[in-house]
Order: C-alpha cells, then sequence, then structure tokens
C-alpha cells in the first residue's frame, strides 16, 4: 500500500497511482515535472515553495490550494487549472475524489483557524489517503476514514508525538506515516517514540527522505 509512496522533507509527499498526487512539495531532490495534481494545505514555506511546485509541474497539472495560496501563483498555472478550496469541501477532478478537512492549532499561533487552511483526503487507485497537514489534533477529525494517515509528530507547530499516537489510535488507519519531523523540527527520538505509542494493528511505515539521508524502517 506505500510501495507508491515517497516522502520528502517535512510534509513533501508524493503519491504515484494512476495519477501522480504531490502534497506540499519542499526540496524536491531534481526536477521531475510529472505532476498530475499538486495539493498545498497552507502558505508556510516549508509547504508551499514555488520552487519545488516548478520542480514537479507539467503542463497540464491540477493545482489545488486554499485562497491565500491560490493567489499567489496565478501567473504560473492558469485559471482552469486551480481550485481554491477552504475546510469541509468535497471535490472530483479528473476522477480523483479530493475532501478538505480542518488544519489549524487550538492554542499556539502558527496556524490560525481563520486561516482556511486544510488537511486533504483523497482516494487514489482505491486507497483512502489522509494528509493531516500542519494541525494539532483537532477532535472534528477523529472520525475521518482512511487507508493510509500521514500525521506531523514534531511538535511546536503540530501535535507532538505523543498527541499523534493519540490521535492515529482514534483514527485507526491500516498505515501510518510520521510526517513533519527530521529537518525543522521534530527528531529520531520523536520517531521511536511515536511508533511506541501506537496500537499495536496499525502498521507504522517509516519513509521520509532527509536532505542528506534516508532512512526507511518497518515497524
Amino acid at each position: 500500500m506505500l510501495e507508491n509512496v515517497e516522502v520528502f522533507t517535512q510534509s513533501s509527499i508524493c503519491i504515484h497511482g494512476n495519477k501522480k498526487v504531490y502534497f506540499d512539495p519542499y526540496q524536491v531532490p531534481k526536477d521531475f515535472h510529472d505532476a498530475d495534481f499538486i495539493l498545498i494545505t497552507h502558505a508556510h514555506y516549508d509547504h508551499f515553495s514555488v520552487e519545488d511546485i516548478l520542480k514537479v509541474k507539467k503542463d497540464d497539472t491540477v493545482f489545488v490550494a486554499p485562497m491565500d495560496v491560490i493567489e499567489k501563483v496565478q501567473t504560473i498555472f492558469s485559471s482552469n487549472q486551480m481550485y481554491a478550496v477552504e475546510p469541509n469541501q468535497t471535490l472530483e477532478i479528473e476522477n480523483l475524489s479530493i475532501r478538505t478537512v480542518p488544519a489549524y492549532n487550538v492554542a499556539k499561533p502558527y496556524h490560525p483557524q481563520a486561516a482556511s487552511w486544510v488537511g486533504y483526503v483523497i482516494c487514489l487507485d482505491g486507497v483512502t489517503y489522509y494528509d493531516a497537514g500542519d494541525t494539532d489534533a483537532l477532535k472534528e477529525n477523529e472520525s475521518i476514514s482512511c487507508d493510509v494517515a500521514f500525521v506531523p509528530i514534531g511538535g511546536t507547530f503540530t501535535m507532538d508525538r505523543k498527541e499523534a499516537s493519540q490521535f492515529v489510535n482514534c483514527l485507526h488507519p491500516k498505515m501510518v506515516v510520521p510526517i513533519h519531523y527530521g529537518s525543522i523540527v521534530g527528531s529520531k527520538e520523536d520517531e521511536v517514540h511515536f511508533l511506541k505509542q501506537l496500537d499495536s494493528d496499525i502498521v507504522s511505515v517509516i519513509k521520509l527522505w532527509l536532505p542528506f539521508s534516508l532512512f526507511c524502517d518497518k515497524i
């Protein structure tokens, strides 16, 4: 279920299927120009990087993002390629099902709810993927049904490793991939503690590319 998934730095994810979908491309290692879809969760530089968008964009790439991001890419994408979103929307674009969900901080200032930033739930080739974006562990998201969850664990700007493990245990996906650690915030120690606190029947896969190293361990 994850052999077709790459995770680059932070929350930069690529899923290869009948469509190639990138979430928050950042520090992409080379020019690919193969994205059918680029989905951006919010406007922070480590999630919305024009340099990396240009590395994966091709002529007919569909671009989905909150409005404050859409406003900044008017010269990169044509109007019929761009879709502005906010939380709790459902789109069907070129046979890809996309649902947006809330992503915000409850008691921290970094990702205010008023910004209307998002996480995404997509269905690709019969598998449902949830990219949480930069968020705390929100009660309103605990009912999300997914096969694979990409969840931040680094703390400071998002849920920390303990909050993340509790949240994932509520979601109870088949598989979880921790993200948003090992670069700006978060460490290998956070990864280890996160994995130890998960329910035993949730498969956890470490699939994170760092700028100068790769570690990939299956627990």
